[in-house]
């Protein structure tokens, strides 16, 4: 499978799951050439998200709803992901 298949089916799952009004995604797999988890052909990706889902959320809660929102793409696609989580306000007042 090819990476831009890939980033387009992680973004469109966080679309679906997450309704974010900003989502940010960039292969880093790159950087982690050589590295165990680069082996086996899973990627290694980092991600804004800015949604209304995150709401009263605190941020180990935030990321387990990114995690729902992939499914699968957990243990198919994604080896590892550094997360950004944010509600609407909070992006708004960095």
């Amino acid at each position: 499978m090819s990476e831009a298949t890939r980033i387009e089916r992680i973004r469109q799952a966080l679309d679906a799951g997450l309704a974010p009004t900003v989502l940010e995604l960039e292969d880093e797999s790159h950087r982690h050439a050589g590295h165990a988890g680069a082996r086996d052909g899973r990627g290694h990706f980092k991600v804004r998200v800015v949604s209304e889902a995150f709401a009263g959320k605190l941020p180990l809660a935030r990321h387990r709803l990114v995690y729902a929102a992939l499914g699968l793409m957990m243990q198919t696609d994604i080896h590892a992901m550094s997360i950004v989580a944010q509600t609407p306000g909070e992006a708004a007042s960095v």
